[in-house]
């Protein structure tokens, strides 16, 4: 070769470990175009491998980055690069692992889209669903990427020769919201409709009442289309496009069928509840000890404090938590999440679910002023630090609150407080009245941190509406905790940095300059 690019070194050896039971076929010809695609079975084994790497991307250094260096959450640690924020293109630690895992997968992606389209052997109902699957992971991927990183390289094309791959290793960045567009109108064909009625691929179903959980469909379609699209209300003001509009066409069509939101749980918002009716999308993960395992990692830093002498946590027992927890450093709820936006004496149901003060009645030692991050991410019985939880991706009530926060920017006062009040009142607030449009804008985003919390959402919010910077230095003049971060916080942390060495891969035709205007 020519060129040898980190983006596909692994097309040689293509391998699904780590994904769930429904994904353990592994496609190990399948950019064979002699041999492969020619059974449902061999094409359905090539849609698997879309979501190859979602458990690696998805650790407790993700959750850092997206959660812990925002205005709700912080990691008490010196040393962790991802918590501080000494991140640069030569040292970026998460970077690395997203950058990676998504293109692997894309390529993954790339190659399945193109053998299955190309297939003759197959129904043409199955192929369209395949299509529609493969599809909806591909945009999956570059929402992360463009969320993570930007503008990023977009390519779709299968890499079957050298000439195509020597062409897609000297990409540059492409505008993010320009794959953003691409990726919505795909996806509005995949799960197209006819005025009201749905002609598209796939079951217009719930996520969880499909024949197989887990999988990529027609809600996750449709929450990735208004995900994308109010990133672009924020960013395209060059096109005309209502972004708001097409958010709310597409989140609309979720409300019929997942109906009133109360009907959900509070409990269910826990992460060792697995597959809940709620979920849209979520990371699955299963321990089981002798046995192969797909486990996680971020329980073991969302525990109180545990003391393997005494069995107790933070001072307190916890039997359904086990004896064999392993405990690292432990995040906890910024000030201004337990003081102001979720105060332990208000009336907000999911402070117990979000926060942890207290167990059954019983005061922690360490909890009661400053708590520790809630039941919601805690483990059951867990070994060591293997968490088997189910992290989730997507949620109907992320949906609402989006339909709410885009009728509020086109000043819709009945949908506004329609949508927003039905997540404030399944967590028991009172409905919300709009009064004033910038206090409603407010209200929104005020209420996405406090349903949300610790979703791997918080960043993403604060960077699509261009107040990261400003509301994270806010916050760390609060909660500093000994650690260098107005040393390390700029403006360009708002994205992560594109790996050093894919930058020389590609000639650089990639670049870091907003990095680089900072001196780093």
């Amino acid at each position: 070769m020519k060129k040898t690019v980190f983006l596909f070194a692994a097309i040689l050896a293509l391998s699904l470990g780590g994904c769930s039971k429904f994904l353990q076929e592994k496609p190990s010809s399948f950019v064979d175009r002699g041999t492969y695609y020619k059974s449902e079975a061999q094409c359905r084994a090539a849609v698997n491998s879309c979501y190859v790497g979602l458990r690696s991307i998805y650790v407790s250094a993700l959750f850092t980055h997206l959660e812990g260096t925002t205005d709700l959450c912080y990691v008490p640690s010196v040393s962790d690069v991802n918590a501080i924020l000494d991140i640069n293109p030569s040292q970026c630690n998460i970077s690395k692992t997203c950058w990676s895992t998504a293109y692997k997968a894309i390529m993954y992606c790339n190659a399945a889209i193109d053998g299955i389209q190309k297939s003759t052997s197959i129904d043409e109902g199955v192929q369209k669903d395949l299509l529609a699957e493969a599809k909806t992971m591909r945009a999956y991927w570059y929402y992360m990427l463009t969320s993570l990183f930007g503008d990023v390289p977009f390519y779709t094309d299968d890499v079957v020769d050298q000439p195509t791959m020597d062409r897609i290793a000297a990409l540059g960045r492409m505008d993010a919201v320009a794959t953003r567009t691409a990726l919505i109108r795909e996806l509005q064909e995949c799960y197209s409709y006819n005025g009201d009625v749905y002609t598209g691929a796939l079951k217009q179903v719930r996520a969880n009442d499909s024949d197989e959980k887990g999988r990529a469909g027609w809600a996750m379609g449709m929450m990735l289309i208004g995900k994308m699209a109010m990133w672009n209300a924020y960013a395209d003001a060059a096109s005309g496009t209502d972004w708001f509009q097409v958010a709310i066409d597409a989140l609309q069509r979720l409300v019929p069928v997942y109906g009133e939101l109360s009907k959900y749980p509070l409990s269910d918002l826990y992460f060792s509840v697995k597959d809940a009716p709620e979920r849209i999308f979520e990371i699955r993960h299963a321990y089981n000890e002798g046995t192969l395992s797909y486990a996680g990692n971020l329980a073991q830093n969302c525990m109180p404090s545990y003391n393997t002498t005494t069995q107790l946590f933070d001072g307190v027992s916890i039997p359904w938590l086990g004896t064999e927890a392993k405990v690292g450093t432990c995040n906890r709820p910024s000030a201004y999440f337990y003081g102001a936006l979720q105060p332990d004496n208000g009336q907000d149901l999911r402070v117990d679910v979000n926060q942890g003060r207290r167990f059954e009645g019983t005061a922690f030692s360490n909890g009661l002023a400053k708590p520790w991050m809630g039941p919601k991410f805690w483990c059951p019985y867990m070994k060591t630090t293997y968490d088997s939880n189910n992290y989730p991706v997507f949620r109907y009530a992320d949906a609402l609150l989006l339909l709410a926060e885009a009728y509020c920017a086109k000043q819709d006062k009945e949908n506004t407080e329609k949508y927003l009040n039905m997540v404030r009142s399944r967590a028991g607030l009172p409905d919300y009245e709009v009064g004033n449009w910038a206090k409603a804008e407010q209200e929104v985003r005020d209420e996405r941190a406090r349903e949300l919390f610790g979703e791997f959402q918080r960043k993403f919010d604060l960077v699509r509406w261009n107040i990261w910077y400003d509301a994270v230095r806010e916050y760390w003049q609060v909660e500093m905790d000994a650690r260098e971060i107005p040393t390390h916080l700029q403006r360009c942390h708002r994205y992560l940095p594109i790996p050093i060495e894919q930058v020389v891969n590609s000639g650089y035709a990639l670049d870091n300059k907003e990095y680089n205007a900072y001196g780093l």
